[in-house]
């Protein structure tokens, strides 16, 4: 199955996407630092089963469009983007599945567009409804400063470190977040950087190879990461800005996938983090935890996700 690539206009957000097959519309939103490529395995998997699957280079990653401002990073313009998605490609609805910071995003897009959503689809990171204090003190007073969110708080900083030699920091945050390697605590130590914890890869895991990881430097040469970094730099303006859906539920259908060695939900872990969703995701499918899996969920398990994804898009008649 042939992955085609082309530019959209997103609501005036030039957008690159991937795209394979003909018919209902899955859209797929990777995490950080990521793109398109998170997807290759799911891509051709869904055209066969009869889905148009579309991966895009969200706002301000690779080939999208990167506005300067900080503020154009806040949620609501992550989640107008994907409604603009469809727009752009003459569809009412889709699908719409997200990993790491994607999965935000297809949250929010669920909770804010259900008219537009058929069905949500989260991996690695659970719906959390919008809570009652701002995030980034919480957090700090949970983890400290040196908390990675807290450190990509710092213009330039963290920018400059990853953008230093492309090929080392996509080797090391993808082995140190993934099953393979010790448990991941993201706390950067004083003076340090966030590629101070993870370590250089004794060898690359099954699932990745050099390839990918060139992918993945191609796609980021000249785009950077502070596009990227900026949506971290807007999560206590996205909690003032989302404040009409405080504690909202998600009521469209969903599926939430995660694995068990995943730092994202290794407190509680996942079988309860997944428990507790029901409580917001009333129509939520059975979760599925994949053991031994991290953090890069439809990477390393491709087959197992795509038959979960499958089966779930099935089922929705």
């Amino acid at each position: 199955m042939v992955i085609g690539h082309r530019m959209v206009d997103a609501g005036g957000l030039p957008m690159h996407i991937a795209e394979a097959g003909t018919g209902p519309l899955v859209i797929l939103l990777h995490g950080f630092p990521e793109c398109w490529y998170s997807w290759r395995h799911q891509l051709p998997a869904l055209a066969e089963a009869g889905f148009h699957a579309v991966a895009p280079d969200q706002r301000g990653y690779c080939r999208s469009g990167r506005p300067r401002p900080v503020e154009q990073y806040t949620i609501l313009h992550l989640a107008g983007d994907i409604i603009a998605l469809m727009d752009a490609l003459g569809e009412q609805t889709a699908v719409v599945a997200g990993h790491d910071w994607g999965a935000p995003v297809a949250w929010s897009t669920a909770l804010m567009r259900p008219d537009r959503v058929r069905a949500v689809i989260g991996l690695s990171v659970p719906y959390r409804p919008r809570g009652s204090s701002p995030p980034l003190p919480t957090l700090r007073a949970l983890f400290g400063d040196g908390f990675y969110m807290a450190y990509f708080q710092q213009p330039g900083t963290a920018d400059a470190e990853l953008a230093a030699d492309p090929p080392a920091t996509f080797g090391r945050l993808l082995y140190a977040a993934s099953g393979q390697a010790p448990p991941l605590l993201p706390v950067v130590p004083p003076g340090g950087g966030l590629l101070d914890v993870c370590p250089d890869p004794p060898s690359l895991p099954g699932w990745l190879t050099a390839d990918d990881i060139a992918v993945f430097v191609s796609e980021f040469t000249g785009a950077g990461f502070t596009g990227p970094l900026n949506w971290y730099r807007n999560l206590d303006r996205n909690w003032e800005l989302t404040a009409p859906w405080r504690h909202a539920p998600v009521t469209t259908p969903a599926l939430f996938i995660a694995g068990d060695r995943d730092f994202v939900v290794s407190v509680p872990g996942p079988a309860q983090v997944a428990g507790r969703m029901r409580q917001c995701v009333p129509r939520l499918a059975d979760p599925v935890l994949l053991a031994g899996c991290g953090h890069w969920t439809q990477q390393e398990r491709p087959d197992e996700v795509n038959q979960a994804m499958i089966s779930f898009l099935a089922g929705l008649g």
